[in-house]
């Protein structure tokens, strides 16, 4: 297994994963047993992100078998979840001695792993890697969870993501969680 920086040529590999557990694509019970993505992405933001250094892939025997995405607020503004998330930043309490703002911290998601190849020890490789891609450019990563994606939710508590904020958005129940960039230590699958 491989962890590294996306290039263009892993777009169809991305895709392909995105397309097989974004949230429309899949019945009610493949949403409660296999979790799923919300935001499906386009070439051309899948682009956008490889040239910013924000895509993360995961690779197995030449196969892309899983991605994580990073990138500023201001990336991420153009769906309308984003700019309501960074409204909040004033009413959540410090972490790690400091208030998140828009400036120290970006967001990180969706992040999504073949069925295949869950419980591998890929997911924290993953992560790791993009923390590593991150950390000189901000000292906090910050994410949301569906409070319905128990299987994301699980994923994430065991990397010991702090869970900052809920909210409701367009019908939905969300957490807020804040992660450092510096330091983080894989842990086992």
């Amino acid at each position: 297994m491989i962890t590294r920086n996306a290039n263009t040529a892993d777009i169809p590999g991305i895709l392909i994963i995105q397309s097989k557990n974004l949230y429309s694509n899949l019945s009610e019970a493949d949403r409660r047993t296999y979790g799923f993505v919300t935001t499906p992405f386009e070439i051309s933001q899948l682009q956008t992100l490889i040239d910013q250094d924000g895509a993360f892939v995961a690779e197995v025997n030449g196969t892309i078998v899983g991605y994580a995405f990073a990138a500023s607020w201001e990336y991420f503004s153009q769906w309308p979840i984003f700019p309501y998330m960074v409204s909040r930043f004033p009413e959540i309490k410090p972490f790690h001695g400091q208030t998140i703002t828009d400036q120290n911290s970006f967001q990180y998601g969706p992040v999504c792993i073949d069925r295949t190849h869950r419980g591998t020890g890929i997911f924290p490789a993953l992560f790791k890697t993009m923390c590593d891609g991150m950390t000189d450019r901000y000292p906090i990563g910050y994410t949301f969870i569906n409070k319905q994606n128990a299987t994301s939710i699980a994923s994430h508590q065991k990397l010991k993501l702090q869970v900052m904020d809920e909210f409701e958005f367009n019908g939905n129940s969300f957490y807020g969680l804040a992660f450092p960039t510096s330091g983080f230590a894989q842990t086992k699958p």
